[in-house]
C-alpha cells in the first residue's frame, strides 16, 4: 500500500565497510608497528576539527542535555521487502553504557545490531573515559551530544508511523544517513514534515562517483540540511588520519547538481571518526570517508545549537516550530569554514550569482564553535544590526517586498562578510505530498556598499538570486574604504515574473569575520598526502586536460583564481614542490 517495500540497498558500500573494519580490528589486522603511536586525549578528533571540543571549552555543559535526537537507521537484512529489525546500534559496548537510548519499532521481530547503527550512534551518543585501541594511546571517548536522549527508529516503521500520517517524531532534530538517487513520495513526506511541522533534518547526501552515488534523497531535498563528507589525509598512521583532514572530493563526496538543478550538499563535515564496534563491548575502528559519519557530527552540532537556544529566552525563535528549522539552516550555513577551491558554481572568472553553493563544499564545512557565537550573538531585526547576528521573519507584497539590514564594519580590510537567505518548499501534506510549486516563492539576497563619497549611491557589491534554489548564499572581502553595507532580502522579479504567494516566511543569518591569514597547503597538496610533489603535478595536470575538454566538470587546481587551470596554475605549484604539511612527520605508522 505504502510502496516502500521495493527500495533498494542504499548506501552498501558503507555499510559493507563498517562490518570490514570491525573484523579488522578484532583480527589485530592493523599496520604494523602502529601501537606505539601517540594518541590524542580525545576522540573522534574529528570532532575536533569540527569544532565541536572547541565549543565545549567555551560552555562544558553543551553536551545535549535536554535535547531529543532523534536517528533513523534502516535494517540491514530484507525478507520479502520485510525489515528484519537489524537496526540497532550495540548497546552493550562501552561508549553507550549511560547513553539515553530509546527505540522504535513494529516490535513483531528481535531487534539485532548494526555496525552501521553503531557507527552512527556512537558518533553522537558515545561516552567512554577509558577508550582504547591498538593503534592509539588510551583516551576518552566523547560524542556530540553524550547526554542527548537518542531516539533511534527503525526506517520502515519511521515512514509508516510518522511520514505518511504526517505525524512528526517528538525530538528535537532527526537524522538520517542512508538515501536513494531519486525523490519519493516518502522523502516528499519528510520535506513536508519539515515545513509544516517545524521538523529539523540532517541527511546524508551519498558517497560520492566512486560509489557512483548522485546527491541522495531525502539529503538532496530542499527542505532538508544535505551533509557532505571532507576526507582524511592520506597518511598510514591511523592517529593522523584521524586527527588531520583535507579536501572534499567529489570521487567520495556526492556533488551537485540534484536532478533537478539545485545545489546540495549544504554543508560538509569530517566523515572518518573513530567510531564504536558493533561486536563486543569496548573495541573501537575508524569509520572512513563515508557521509553516512559526517552526518551526525553535522546533527549533533544542530543538537548543541538547540541546547543552546532553549537554554536562552531570548533565543527561543531560533527553535521556533514556525521557521526555525530555517534559521538553524542558515546559522549553519553561515559560520562554515570554507576550504580551499570554495567557489560558487563551475570554474569561471566571475562568482556565479544564480548558484549560491559551492557543488561539493556547499556552504563549506560545519564549525560547530563559530556557529554558537553566531546564534548568541543574537536575533537582529531589519535596520540597524550588529556584525554577526540572525533574523526569522517575512516579506509580504502589500507590507514588506523587501526587508533592509544595515551593518557597520569597523576597520573592513581583511574582513570577509558572509550572509544565507533560507525559506521551505511548500508540499501538500496529504499523501503522496506532492510539491506545491505554484506557491513556491522566488528569494533573493544582495549586499549593497554605501558610498563614503556619495551616501545616497549605494553600490551593489554581490548577490545570489538562484532560479531553483530555497537558499542564497554570499561571502566576499569588504573593501577598506566601505564601512557600511545593506543585507537586502527581497523577492526576484526575474522576467517580470511577480511572486504566486502574497508572503514568505524565511530566515537570514549574517557575520563579518577575519579573513584567513594563512595559506593552506591544501592548495597545492591536491591528494592530500601532506606533501605537494609530482603526484600533485599529476593530479593538476589531468585537471588541466579535463578541464579544457568540459567546462562542467568540478575540478580542484586553480591555484590562482583566475577561473581556469592552466600553465600558470602548473608554475605555481613547481614553485612549491617538496613543501610538507606540520603533520607530515608523523606520517609513518610507529
Amino acid at each position: 500500500m505504502l510502496g516502500i517495500h521495493g527500495l533498494r540497498m542504499i548506501e552498501k558500500a558503507a555499510i559493507l565497510l563498517s562490518q570490514l573494519w570491525v573484523v579488522a580490528l578484532l583480527t589485530g589486522s592493523v599496520a604494523a608497528g602502529a601501537t606505539e603511536g601517540a594518541g590524542p586525549a580525545l576522540q573522534p578528533q574529528a570532532l575536533n576539527w569540527a569544532g565541536v571540543y572547541n565549543l565545549r571549552q567555551i560552555d562544558p555543559n553543551l553536551t545535549g542535555a535536554g535535547v531529543r535526537v532523534g536517528v533513523i537507521c534502516r535494517s540491514l537484512t530484507y525478507v520479502n521487502g520485510n525489515p528484519q529489525n537489524d537496526y540497532q546500534p550495540n548497546t552493550k559496548h562501552a561508549s553507550f553504557r549511560n547513553a539515553q537510548l530509546q527505540f522504535h519499532d513494529g516490535r513483531t521481530l528481535v531487534a539485532r545490531e548494526s555496525a552501521h547503527s553503531t557507527a552512527v550512534c556512537s558518533i553522537l551518543f558515545g561516552d567512554d573515559p577509558a577508550g582504547v585501541t591498538p593503534y592509539l594511546d588510551p583516551f576518552s571517548y566523547q560524542g556530540v551530544v553524550p547526554a542527548a536522549e537518542g531516539h533511534v527508529y527503525e526506517m520502515i516503521h519511521f515512514v509508516t508511523q510518522n511520514v505518511h500520517p504526517q505525524n512528526a517524531p517528538k525530538v528535537d532534530v532527526a537524522t538520517a544517513s542512508f538515501g536513494q538517487e531519486l525523490e519519493d513520495w516518502w522523502t516528499r513526506g519528510i520535506e513536508a514534515l519539515i515545513e509544516h511541522q517545524g521538523m529539523v533534518f540532517v541527511a546524508s547526501i551519498g558517497n560520492g562517483s566512486n560509489a557512483s552515488e548522485p546527491p541522495f534523497y531525502p539529503g538532496a531535498g530542499a527542505n532538508s540540511i544535505g551533509v557532505g563528507v571532507v576526507s582524511s589525509v592520506s597518511a598510514v598512521n591511523p592517529a593522523t588520519k584521524l586527527s588531520h583532514f583535507a579536501l572534499a572530493y567529489p570521487q567520495e563526496s556526492s556533488a551537485g547538481p540534484t536532478d533537478d538543478g539545485r545545489c546540495k550538499p549544504d554543508i560538509i563535515a569530517p566523515g572518518n571518526c573513530l567510531v564504536a564496534a558493533a561486536d563486543g563491548n569496548d573495541g573501537y575502528a575508524m569509520a572512513g570517508n563515508w557521509s553516512s559519519f559526517s552526518t551526525p557530527l553535522a546533527a549533533g552540532v544542530v543538537g548543541l545549537l538547540i541546547q543552546a537556544a532553549k537554554q536562552n529566552e531570548s533565543l527561543q525563535l531560533a527553535v521556533s516550530p514556525e521557521g526555525g528549522n530555517c534559521v538553524l539552516k542558515t546559522i549553519l550555513m553561515s559560520s562554515a569554514t570554507k576550504l580551499p577551491y570554495w567557489h560558487k558554481g563551475r570554474l569561471s572568472v566571475e562568482d556565479d550569482h544564480e548558484v549560491p553553493l559551492d557543488y561539493v563544499q556547499g556552504a563549506g564545512v560545519v564549525n560547530a564553535a563559530r556557529a554558537y557565537r553566531l546564534l548568541t550573538a543574537g536575533r537582529g531585526k531589519p535596520g540597524d544590526v550588529a556584525k554577526a547576528g540572525w533574523d526569522l521573519n517575512q516579506l509580504d507584497l502589500q507590507r514588506a517586498f523587501q526587508q533592509v539590514y544595515r551593518v557597520a564594519v569597523d576597520e573592513p580590510a581583511g574582513k570577509v562578510l558572509t550572509a544565507t537567505l533560507a525559506w521551505n518548499r511548500h508540499y501538500s501534506e496529504k499523501y503522496p505530498f506532492e510539491h506545491l510549486s505554484d506557491t513556491d516563492s522566488d528569494l533573493r539576497l544582495e549586499v549593497w556598499a554605501v558610498n563614503p563619497a556619495h551616501p545616497s549611491q549605494d553600490i551593489l557589491f554581490d548577490y545570489s538570486d538562484s532560479r531553483l534554489d530555497n537558499v542564497e548564499h554570499v561571502s566576499f572581502a569588504t573593501l577598506a574604504e566601505y564601512t557600511q553595507y545593506k543585507v537586502v532580502v527581497s523577492y526576484s522579479n526575474l522576467n517580470g515574473r511577480m511572486p504566486a504567494v502574497a508572503s514568505e516566511r524565511y530566515a537570514l543569518a549574517w557575520t563579518v569575520d577575519d579573513k584567513p591569514r594563512e595559506e593552506s597547503i591544501l592548495w597545492y597538496d591536491l591528494n592530500g598526502d601532506g606533501i605537494v610533489d609530482g603526484q600533485d603535478l599529476a593530479i593538476l595536470m589531468g585537471n588541466l586536460t579535463a578541464e579544457r575538454e568540459s567546462s562542467q566538470a568540478y575540478l580542484i587546481g586553480d591555484v590562482n583564481g583566475d577561473g581556469t587551470i592552466d600553465d600558470l596554475d602548473v608554475q605555481q605549484m613547481l614553485v612549491r614542490q617538496n613543501r610538507t604539511a606540520d603533520w607530515y612527520a608523523n606520517n609513518v605508522a610507529k
